[in-house]
């Protein structure tokens, strides 16, 4: 069931079909690709809260946006049991693939360094998570719907620019590892308009990932 009916996305012109697509691959594609090639020129942190403001600046200005959208929180509730029951299915699976793959990774982060681990845990869900998810669900839902629909269409575009970002880390896995995140939390968010329901879902992955030992791939300074 359907938490948040989503509107019929606007009719536009052609032409302006085409400049929402070439934006879309600036913003998501261009500029990932020229701090990469910089040499990734400090944290990308205040650059992704500077842009959610943007972003939260941008749809309330909008009249056409539901700003119900920015959480929805009473979607959690529906939406708990299948969100905890896939996260659990992929935390088994990554367990059992470090553990025969690579053992020593296991809980390196809270091993080496808790006190970096805590301070991951409280502040990357409030300071990454949430950003991200304004921008690669809410903003591109919105801004981008005339030319991607809001159904599978979005999915693969919010999944292609999120995995896309992260060859800032230089890893191939992060990229892999999160088009198919940004595959799961798109669905969700088409079919919830909850920012609350994959707020949630996106946190839970990140922690679980810089927790059993996959934070290197997300962050340069959680391992070797």
């Amino acid at each position: 069931m359907l938490v948040g009916e989503p509107s019929q996305p606007a009719v536009v012109s052609r032409a302006r079909q085409i400049w929402l697509l070439v934006e879309y691959g600036v913003l998501f594609f261009a500029l990932a690709g020229v701090y990469t090639l910089i040499g990734h020129p400090g944290s990308p942190v205040p650059f992704l809260v500077l842009s959610a403001l943007g972003v939260v600046l941008y749809l309330r200005s909008r009249p056409d946006f539901d700003r119900r959208d920015f959480l929805r929180p009473r979607a959690i509730r529906g939406q708990l049991r299948p969100v905890l029951t896939l996260w659990a299915l992929a935390a088994v699976a990554v367990l059992l693939a470090l553990l025969i793959l690579s053992p020593g990774r296991l809980f390196e982060l809270p091993r080496r360094d808790p006190i970096v681990w805590v301070i991951v845990l409280v502040a990357y869900p409030l300071l990454s998570v949430y950003p991200q998810e304004l921008i690669f669900c809410g903003f591109l839902f919105h801004r981008y719907a005339p030319v991607f629909g809001t159904g599978n269409g979005f999915v693969a575009a919010s999944a292609a620019a999120f995995g896309f970002v992260h060859i800032i880390y230089g890893q191939w896995l992060s990229v892999v590892l999160t088009v198919i995140l940004g595959a799961v939390l798109a669905r969700r968010f088409a079919r919830t308009r909850s920012l609350a329901v994959v707020w949630l879902e996106h946190a839970l992955y990140g922690l679980l990932a810089f927790t059993v030992g996959l934070g290197s791939f997300f962050y340069n300074g959680a391992g070797d």
